[in-house]
């Protein structure tokens, strides 16, 4: 089915890319054709299109709008398959485990499908069920993604060579954690039990019911509201949901800087209002785990940002450290220019109302400095020279992994946290558009006040929410 999606939607693409001069195109004249075949191929490819639905501040208002289908699609499972795969996972009948089990599901996402049932004690519950025959799907969709996205990044220009693969190389470790859907159970129970110790009324993580879960099965608590970002519903319900963000923001936080863990994919659509006035917090297959150098980094950042003067030289020599030499030679910069570099690129993203923030401009910012090391005219990008680039991305990550460098590790970390910071840009332009990230400083003063940076979380939340390969 994937291959001749992809003939069908193939003409069209290439089409487009035909009609642009110079071999460069719009990227806002390929996405419809490029989404048509994610969704078409399916599974991996609308999960990785939901990452640029989520993210406007990388790919534009234009592209992510574009993309937005596929927060919500995918094709239908038969009842008997999904039937068959609880009863394997279970080790019962359907009926023994639920009273009651509505064939009809109420999301239909691209590794999974939910249902909503009950269960003999009378509990409503909703049962995420692992599409059948995902794990081999997953596997060949990989290996057809990376040459279809390098096409895209040639024929749309530099601004997304860098940005576009970097997303694609975290996915590829972000997707084999949602295969087992005990990761997920894990998650929910341990931020269930840090929730409970801080002061977060608003925000409802759901229950997870482990006696009716397994590998392919999640069964949990239903929670009755609808996505945050359903604008038409969200004003029916005349609840405000600013103070809802708000609080979704301050979990966030709450949980990396106390623990070094936190939720890896709250876009908007994982984000529900409920009807008694609360938000949800659901879909936890993905949970970032900071190591204990980056989230020591990730302490000093924000201790930078919130004003600590001499943490932004540790901010600029962890980079230089964990990349080693090559990353100063990407930029061309010196230790000091190096550092008031990085310092311009992040004071704005945490600092600035969301209205303002950009984070396309900031990605584009450090492109161009990439480029102008290297000796390339921007705006100029040639498909000959952006393979130029792309070889010499490629270049940069063996020059680490050969001088012992951790990039593989500070990627992983890093790549949940700025994609998070993507996801916030969205919903916060959308919510506190004259509010910025850090707007109650209080709060992230108390949050860090009296912690030894260096100082880590439990070891015991890294193992509740371990993921087993």
């Amino acid at each position: 089915m994937g291959i001749s999606s992809a003939k069908r939607f193939g003409p069209l693409f290439f089409h487009q890319i035909r009609k642009a001069r110079h071999g460069v195109v719009p990227a806002e004249m390929v996405a419809r054709p490029l989404r048509q075949v994610f969704e078409d191929l399916g599974g991996t490819f609308i999960k990785f299109g939901q990452i640029i639905a989520s993210s406007p501040g990388m790919f534009g208002d234009e592209v992510s709008e574009e993309f937005r289908s596929c927060l919500d699609t995918g094709p239908p499972v038969p009842f008997a398959d999904v039937r068959e795969r609880i009863e394997d996972d279970l080790g019962m009948s359907l009926d023994e485990a639920f009273l009651e089990f509505d064939r009809e599901p109420i999301g239909q996402a691209s590794i999974a499908v939910v249902y909503k049932a009950r269960t003999h004690d009378g509990r409503q519950v909703a049962v995420k069920v692992l599409r059948p025959g995902i794990e081999q799907l997953v596997a060949m969709d990989l290996d057809l993604m990376q040459p279809l996205v390098e096409m895209f990044v040639r024929q749309t220009g530099d601004q997304f060579a860098g940005s576009i693969l970097q997303l694609l190389d975290g996915f590829r470790v972000q997707i084999g954690e949602e295969m087992d859907l005990r990761n997920e159970a894990r998650s929910l129970s341990c931020f269930r039990q840090l929730s409970a110790e801080v002061s977060l009324p608003l925000l409802v993580v759901p229950m997870p019911y482990p006696e009716l879960s397994g590998p392919n099965v999640l069964t949990m608590e239903y929670l009755d509201g609808v996505p945050i970002d359903d604008l038409a519903e969200v004003e029916r319900m005349g609840i405000d949901p600013l103070p809802l963000v708000e609080q979704v923001v301050r979990g966030f936080f709450l949980t990396a800087v106390r623990w070094g863990a936190f939720h890896g994919d709250m876009h908007a659509g994982n984000m529900l209002l409920l009807r008694d006035g609360r938000i949800g917090v659901i879909d936890w297959g993905i949970v970032g785990r900071l190591d204990r150098q980056t989230h020591w980094f990730f302490l000093r950042l924000l201790s930078a940002i919130l004003g600590e003067e001499e943490a932004w030289g540790d901010v600029s020599r962890h980079i230089t450290e964990t990349y080693g030499p090559a990353i100063q030679e990407a930029v061309g910069l010196s230790d000091d220019d190096l550092t008031a570099f990085i310092r311009s690129l992040v004071e704005p993203a945490f600092n600035l109302p969301f209205g303002e923030v950009s984070l396309a401009t900031i990605m584009q910012t450090t492109q161009l400095q990439v480029a102008r090391a290297q000796g390339i005219q921007a705006r100029k990008r040639s498909p000959g020279a952006l393979l130029h680039r792309l070889r010499a991305q490629r270049r940069l990550r063996k020059m680490v992994d050969e001088a012992g460098g951790i990039m593989s590790d500070f990627d992983r970390g890093t790549f949940l946290l700025g994609k998070q910071l993507m996801y916030f840009e969205r919903y916060g332009k959308m919510f506190l558009a004259d509010v910025p990230i850090l707007n109650d400083r209080e709060f992230f003063e108390q949050l860090m006040e009296g912690r030894d940076a260096r100082d880590h979380r439990p070891d015991a939340v890294l193992r509740d929410v371990a993921r087993h390969d």
